[in-house]
């Protein structure tokens, strides 16, 4: 079968090609699936960039990939698929045996880790871990979900955010922020979302009820309103967090996924204990809620959203694109 794999952890379109290995083998408890889309996210590019501590260079040429979406060619007899079934995969991986994993939530397993191998045309996965996806979703759609919109619904429900508060989302024309974005107004939110690009703020203007174009954190304060909104999503960390709590009322909860603007957490202190405020962090979500994401998809109570597909061949290409942020949505490989 054919994979993308990185050969080089120098970044984007070089680090990637195009190879020949053997046809995977499925072990206990696993499935056999035919790849039919695999979304890109920030976290594979990270690797990539050589930016993420996952693995070595001795471990190359490494296939990346979270979010594989495709039909079971294989599966245990005691699973809950079948041989041709549509499926998406739940990249969690954990132990099942631990405190986190008994109680919950699954994501707060003490060896929590995630699933690597969907930029190819075929992968062994955990039985498990398959979802199944219905006819009105398609490939693309479905391989959405798992990271970007399951990681913003984690991040809402962490926020405690219910029909009338208001969300503040920095960086809101990529995978996670558009994904806070939709998944608030499924909520009754009102969502207040940031692009530095005046040509996607009138795309964000679709989904978002607010849009704020700027990239200054004053300019950002101003214009979405200091001490107004009751949670922030921010996926971006850096300045963007004594942004996120200027922006934050009294008691606002600010939920953080990602490092896109920094490794640190910029934030003042005085201002955010004498607000009360409190800053959480959040990885990925859980299988259950990820089912209740295909489910609402699926009855089209939100479209997950999608750039543009490119063929595996031109995966260093979509990565490239992904490293300009020229995208509205996601970016998805179709092998």
């Amino acid at each position: 079968m054919r994979v993308a794999a990185f050969s080089e952890l120098i970044g984007p379109p070089d680090g990637v090609e195009l190879l020949e290995q053997d046809n995977p083998t499925a072990g206990p408890g696993e499935a056999v699936i035919d790849v039919k889309a695999c979304s890109l996210n920030r976290h594979d590019l990270w690797i990539l960039q050589g930016h993420s501590a996952m693995i070595e260079g001795d471990e190359l040429p490494f296939v990346s990939g979270l979010d594989p979406a495709g039909v079971v060619r294989e599966a245990p007899a005691d699973a809950r698929v079948s041989e041709g079934d549509r499926i998406l995969l739940c990249a969690n991986q954990t132990c099942g045996t631990c405190d986190r994993c008994r109680e919950g939530p699954e994501n707060h397993c003490e060896s929590f880790s995630l699933y690597h191998g969907g930029f190819a045309e075929q992968a062994a996965v955990t039985a498990d871990r398959l979802i199944p996806i219905p006819d009105s979703l398609s490939f693309a759609e479905a391989t959405a979900l798992p990271t970007a919109y399951l990681t913003a619904w984690h991040m809402l429900q962490k926020a405690d955010i219910t029909a009338g508060d208001r969300v503040f989302i920095p960086g809101a024309t990529g995978g996670v922020g558009l994904a806070g974005v939709q998944l608030a107004d499924v909520l009754g939110a009102t969502s207040v979302g940031t692009t530095t690009s005046e040509s996607k703020a009138d795309r964000l203007g679709e989904f978002a009820d607010e849009v704020v174009v700027g990239r200054e954190p004053e300019q950002l304060v101003a214009a979405a309103g200091e001490s107004s909104a009751d949670a922030a999503l921010n996926h971006l960390s850096g300045e963007f967090t004594n942004v996120c709590g200027r922006v934050l009322r009294t008691g606002g909860r600010q939920v953080v996924c990602g490092r896109t603007a920094g490794e640190s957490l910029d934030q003042l202190s005085a201002p955010f204990f004498l607000s009360q405020q409190e800053i959480l962090g959040s990885t990925m979500g859980t299988q259950p809620e990820l089912e209740r994401l295909v489910e609402l998809a699926a009855a089209g109570t939100f479209d997950p959203i999608v750039d543009r597909t490119y063929p595996l061949a031109e995966t260093g290409t979509a990565f490239a694109d992904m490293e300009t942020r020229d995208a509205f949505g996601k970016l998805v490989i179709t092998p």
